[in-house]
């Protein structure tokens, strides 16, 4: 990505890659042509997110979402549910998107959510003290203060079954599947459907976390990344990636922003 400016957040779709450049403007990279990398006109943005999606010959479509310091909400890209219906929005503290979906996290720790509403994912009207939002691709999943998490939508996988988690720093979800990290810097999961994601559980030491479409991430107390879950396609390639702030997953490839304000990612068409 464009070295000009240092980076401070990234986000990754289907086919698209976000990062804010730290004066605020917002830079794509990939193939997208649905509008999701129509965010050059953007300006004070804090935060992003992109509609990510797992990766089938139905799916591909996203849009883009980005926070303003003041506490609006831009976004761009595929519409078809109302999902970029966020201009409205005030007060908001920080977003998440999924797959037809957005959520808006507001000051007051309530939640706010568009798009499509057939699988209960935008179900979160009576959610209270969330202090942090991710979504699936058919699940919302939200942190609440006091370490505890809330899941609503599609449960087919046990993605949503967080009853029991307790002592949360952060969630991340994927496709089918929610990470929790513990304060103690471990993390939970549900729904290792695949073999190598099981790696996760004995995973320590862990200060954040990602999630890709069927692939987990996470950043050790020093700066190394973890990846673990399916790499068809080498998205669980991060050996060496190191001073690593944050990573993301899209569905087939992994991004980690760098101390440096520097991006790296596992496919060099996405930067």
């Amino acid at each position: 990505m464009d070295g000009r400016f240092k980076f401070v957040a990234i986000a990754a779709g289907p086919r698209h890659s976000l990062a804010v450049r730290e004066n605020g403007t917002v830079m794509s990279a990939g193939s997208a042509v649905d509008g999701s990398r129509d965010v050059d006109q953007w300006h004070d943005i804090v935060a992003i997110a992109a509609g990510n999606v797992h990766a089938a010959s139905n799916t591909g479509k996203a849009h883009s979402v980005g926070l303003r310091v003041d506490g609006t909400v831009v976004a761009t890209g595929w519409n078809q549910h109302g999902q970029c219906e966020v201009g409205q929005w005030r007060d908001i503290a920080a977003v998440a998107a999924g797959w037809r979906r957005t959520l808006g996290v507001c000051y007051d720790g309530t939640v706010h959510a568009a798009g499509r509403t057939i699988e209960d994912a935008c179900d979160v009207n009576a959610w209270r003290d969330i202090v942090a939002v991710s979504c699936g691709d058919w699940h919302s999943v939200g942190l609440k203060a006091d370490g505890t998490a809330v899941a609503v939508g599609n449960n087919n996988r046990g993605q949503c079954n967080l009853d029991e988690w307790q002592n949360l720093v952060a969630v991340s979800a994927g496709s089918t599947h929610t990470l929790g990290l513990a304060e103690d810097g471990r993390v939970l999961c549900t729904s290792i459907q695949h073999r190598r994601m099981r790696e996760v559980l004995h995973w320590r030491n862990v200060v954040a976390l990602g999630s890709g479409s069927h692939h987990s991430l996470a950043i050790t107390e020093g700066g190394r990344v973890l990846a673990a879950g399916d790499n068809t396609h080498g998205q669980c390639e991060v050996f060496g990636w190191e001073e690593i702030l944050a990573v993301t997953g899209g569905a087939t490839y992994s991004l980690g922003l760098r101390t440096d304000g520097t991006v790296v990612s596992t496919r060099e068409s996405w930067i």
